[in-house]
């Protein structure tokens, strides 16, 4: 089965504290079903100090989501939207915004 999210894509936070927030996608983890999208689900870890990082202290970073909780940009609207597949004959199995119709390119 292909992959309707992608890293690199737009999404829409659809559902939770976070929701109605916007990124773009750094991790897929198709094993768990989740994404971590840049700059939404902060969280805060308390970090040891080491070689590289001899300050430690409490660092910010993402976290992961289920990726029921996110939704694809729409390219054309800007919107939530499902993700559709399609075949076109030059480029094969191309994925598309329901919504619209566009083709989603990465």
């Amino acid at each position: 089965m292909a992959a309707k999210i992608k890293k690199g894509d737009t999404v829409i936070v659809i559902a939770g504290k976070d929701k109605g927030r916007s990124g773009r996608v750094i991790e897929v983890r198709p094993g768990e079903q989740r994404v971590v999208v840049e700059g939404v689900n902060m969280v805060s870890r308390h970090v040891k100090p080491s070689m590289s990082d001899p300050q430690g202290g409490i660092k910010q970073r993402e976290a992961a989501l289920h990726v029921s909780n996110v939704a694809m940009r729409d390219p054309k609207t800007g919107k939530p939207t499902r993700v559709g597949f399609k075949i076109v004959e030059s480029k094969g199995k191309v994925r598309i915004a329901k919504g619209s119709g566009v083709e989603i390119d990465v």
